[in-house]
């Protein structure tokens, strides 16, 4: 289960966090950073229409340790296309394609997990299964981010600095991969699905299923919306605080931005996921929900405080990081486990990733304007906006349905 997450927490964030920051480095703006990232969001949203797929040919096993190669490969490529001429259409195509790759195994990964714990287990794990997705976010925020920072400051090229970031981490994807294909449990349950007619009639009717679930409109609504606010926030955050105090930003070095957000921040993130999982399990999500999405969107204030009122010192940054990270942590605690509730019932693999599109376009969509939108409002302007889009999220909070006691553990006997 920790490298499972390791590997599926890395290319997602090589593909939406790393992206950002090697970009900025070599001089995007933010509005086309915004717009060409969000953009790479695209395959988790419309990733449920090979997820039957994934559940219909071969086993969730053998998808997840040759999807971990092919990440790997594409990185490798990623690091050969900076120094051409062609660096900006190369490294969007690559990191296109490692998106399609890491959308694949994140379906097949999440299917794993589903299979090999009953639903309270499900519940007390996933803390423990964000922990280790986010040591992959400390490891590419933090240590990758700090490590390009070095590196550019040694070689004086911001290209030579990201062609070793990412030849270290095909390295990583490489070894990992070749473990997995060897030591990878055989769960009972991961089998190849029953094709009882045609394999499309078969991948039509899993489709189908879903959007016949009971009150589907209002829990897809809830997917798009409940980090709404967090899907503008999250592009913005890094150039924010990479930006110059005469741009409106914090003016942070690469290697600082590495400890902040990628270390300290992230670090907050998970101890977040964990506590999340822990009260769901305790008291179950219906008891916890409305407390777990105040606690997602109120600390966003702290980069509103950080825009009006800039800290000098970089402990006062990292313990606000921290405090919002924590806060995001709680909350999308709490989402996993909504998920999880909908994708309850036959075909939940296929289901489970639906869900995970869903959640991929309402994040997706809200980042193409969000770089334009903090242009022209300014970094203070823009997080009073921020704050101002949670309303849709506790709106669909309050008309979520949550069965008494899921996600609950049992008592024991």
């Amino acid at each position: 289960m920790p490298s499972l997450y390791l590997l599926q927490g890395l290319p997602y964030v090589v593909v939406m966090s790393l992206s950002v920051v090697m970009y900025k480095n070599l001089g995007m703006s933010n509005t086309d950073i915004a717009l060409y990232t969000s953009w790479l969001y695209l395959p988790w949203v419309i990733k449920p229409l090979w997820s039957p797929l994934i559940e219909l040919l071969g086993t969730r096993r053998r998808w997840i340790w040759l999807l971990q190669f092919a990440v790997g490969a594409m990185v490798a490529m990623v690091a050969l296309s900076l120094p051409t001429e062609q660096w900006v259409r190369w490294s969007l195509a690559l990191l296109w394609l490692m998106a399609f790759a890491s959308a694949s195994h994140d379906i097949a990964a999440d299917g794993y997990y589903m299979m090999a714990l009953p639903t309270h287990q499900q519940a007390a794990f996933v803390g423990i299964r964000s922990t280790f997705y986010r040591v992959a976010n400390i490891a590419g925020q933090g240590g990758l981010v700090y490590l390009a920072g070095e590196v550019a400051e040694r070689s004086g090229s911001a290209v030579v600095a990201w062609q070793v970031v990412m030849a270290l981490l095909a390295v990583c994807f490489g070894v990992v991969g070749l473990y997995h294909a060897w030591r990878l449990p055989y769960p009972a349950e991961d089998r190849p699905g029953t094709v009882h007619s045609s394999l499309f009639i078969e991948f039509f009717s899993v489709l189908g299923t879903f959007f016949r679930k009971p009150a589907i409109a209002v829990g897809i609504a809830y997917l798009l919306l409940y980090r709404f606010p967090e899907a503008q926030l999250l592009k913005m955050a890094t150039p924010f605080l990479l930006d110059p105090a005469e741009a409106g930003g914090l003016g942070l070095s690469t290697r600082e931005v590495g400890v902040a957000y990628g270390t300290v921040g992230l670090i907050a993130l998970t101890v977040g996921g964990i506590v999340g999982g822990l009260l769901i399990s305790r008291f179950g999500l219906k008891a916890c929900l409305w407390p777990l999405v105040w606690g997602m969107h109120l600390p966003n204030l702290v980069f509103l405080a950080m825009a009006l009122s800039p800290p000098q010192q970089l402990w006062v940054v990292s313990t606000a990081l921290a405090i919002e990270q924590f806060g995001y942590g709680v909350g999308f605690a709490a989402y996993l486990m909504v998920m999880i509730l909908i994708a309850e019932g036959p075909h939940k693999t296929a289901h489970y990733a639906i869900c995970t599109g869903f959640m991929a376009m309402g994040m997706m969509i809200p980042g193409f304007w969000s770089g334009w939108l903090q242009e022209a409002l300014g970094y203070a302007g823009f997080f009073v906006w921020v704050m101002v889009a949670a309303i849709p999220s506790f709106v669909m909070t309050a008309l979520i349905r949550v069965p008494e006691n899921f996600g609950r553990r049992e008592p024991v006997a």
